[in-house]
C-alpha cells in the first residue's frame, strides 16, 4: 500500500525516528489528497506489523527498531524481486555466481571518460 510505503520511506531515510510521532491519518489524507479511511488503512497496516504503535489519546508513534525491521523486509523483497530472477536468467545463459558477480562489479564501477 502506498501510504504504508510513504511512512516507511520516512522511517528509512530518518525523517521519522524511533518514538517520534507519526503523521496522523488526517495529515496523511490531506497531504496525499486521499480519503482519511484510506490513510487509516495504511497506518493500521503499519501498526499490525509493529512498525508503529499507538499512544492512547495522543496518536501513532514509530516503534523502537522499526527502521531495522523495514530495512530487513525491504532487503528480502529486493532479493525476491531482483536477485532470484537475475540468477534464474543467469542459469539459462550458463552463468555461475562468479560470472554474475563479475558482471555486477563491471557495471557497478563508475566509467571514466
Amino acid at each position: 500500500m502506498q501510504i504504508a510505503d510513504l511512512v516507511e520511506d520516512q522511517i528509512v531515510d530518518g525523517t521519522l525516528s524511533e518514538d517520534e510521532k507519526a503523521p496522523s491519518t488526517n495529515e496523511i489524507a490531506a497531504f496525499s489528497r486521499i480519503n482519511p479511511a484510506t490513510a487509516a488503512k495504511g497506518v493500521n497496516m503499519l501498526a499490525e506489523k509493529g512498525i508503529l504503535y499507538k499512544r492512547r489519546g495522543i496518536g501513532m508513534f514509530v516503534s523502537p527498531g522499526a527502521r531495522e525491521r523495514v530495512l530487513a523486509e525491504r532487503k528480502a523483497a529486493f532479493a525476491d524481486s531482483y536477485i532470484a530472477p537475475l540468477f534464474a536468467e543467469a542459469r539459462k545463459l550458463g552463468l555461475g555466481p562468479d560470472d554474475v558477480a563479475q558482471l555486477i562489479n563491471e557495471h557497478a564501477t563508475p566509467q571514466t571518460s
